[in-house]
């Protein structure tokens, strides 16, 4: 016992030796200015994405500096701001995208200036107005760059954070269908679909996974196909978006005429539409809005079908 207490202790005695006895390291030299920096707080997750439903005002993005590091900035501290569509074609090259670059004329920065006072670690919030309607506003359903950077500031700036850039896109917004009343339809599969499914109401119940189908059981009549909605108050219609059955069968609308009414006796075509063979969400802009009460769908021709089937559709 006595042996075992002296070999830990000899041991101990010469570990400490061993490290007493080591060189010692200096660190290298780490100014603070290597860490204290400016930069734009929303570029740590570019793009930043802002979605517009259209409107007459101007509506706001929020851009700022900020100071990062250690303590507080002791002086204040200038920073100059700019807009640079330039960069939307590299940011384009490096990540396979293919945004626009925002027209000129639809957005304004509230100021290209801004201060982080002595003691704090921001400008505060800035805004940027954007325009999606009237001269110069951006396009409905087309999607912008806007980089926004830091030019200069009276400290040193965090290059890999210097630029924010803002994904923008406006859309109309998407009409209530709670009052909508299907008012006549060229046929619908009451049974064949299954309990609750096949009927032109389907197809406005916001649920993907049921549809309207033509007609098949019984007899299968050929196209056009069409319903007629009631929205139940005049609306302005500047579009529809349809989204097919979400499966791979045949039928899928091919050719769409959209006509409207404001009594449901005289008809006006509105537009029409070649969609695509696929599951995903189709928005088509009419060529010119119209106020109206009613619409009628026809779908004049199927993918690979004479019938035809319709999961949601929606206006706005």
């Amino acid at each position: 016992m006595y042996f075992n207490r002296f070999a830990v202790f000899a041991c101990c005695i010469f570990l400490l030796g061993l490290f007493s006895c080591t060189d010692k390291f200096e660190l290298p030299d780490q100014p603070l200015s290597a860490y204290n920096k400016v930069y734009m707080p929303l570029a740590v997750n570019n793009p930043k994405v802002y979605a517009f439903a259209v409107a007459d005002s101007a509506q706001a993005m929020i851009y700022s500096a900020s100071y990062g590091g250690q303590d507080y900035p002791t002086s204040d501290i200038q920073v100059t701001f700019s807009s640079n569509t330039a960069l939307v074609d590299s940011f384009n090259a490096v990540n396979h995208t293919a945004y626009l670059p925002m027209p000129d004329k639809s957005y304004t920065l509230s100021t290209t200036t801004g201060t982080i006072r002595k003691g704090s670690l921001g400008t505060g919030p800035l805004t940027i107005d954007v325009k999606t309607s009237g001269a110069g506003s951006i396009d409905i359903m087309k999607e912008y760059l806007l980089p926004v950077s830091i030019v200069s500031a009276s400290a040193t700036i965090n290059e890999s954070l210097r630029t924010t850039f803002y994904k923008v896109r406006a859309d109309y917004p998407v009409y209530d269908r709670s009052n909508w009343q299907v008012l006549s339809f060229s046929s619908q599969e009451a049974n064949g679909e299954g309990s609750g499914n096949g009927k032109v109401i389907n197809a406005l119940d916001n649920n993907n996974a049921t549809y309207w189908h033509s007609q098949w059981q019984g007899t299968s009549p050929g196209p056009p196909h069409f319903f007629v909605i009631d929205m139940g108050e005049v609306k302005t219609l500047h579009g529809f978006s349809f989204l097919d059955r979400q499966s791979d069968n045949a039928g899928k609308p091919q050719d769409v005429v959209v006509e409207t009414s404001m009594d449901n006796i005289t008809w006006t075509t509105a537009g029409s539409f070649t969609l695509a063979n696929t599951k995903d969400l189709q928005p088509k802009v009419l060529s010119s809005f119209t106020d109206a009460r009613y619409f009628r769908i026809t779908i004049q021709n199927s993918y690979n079908a004479t019938y035809t089937h319709l999961a949601e559709l929606n206006a706005f």
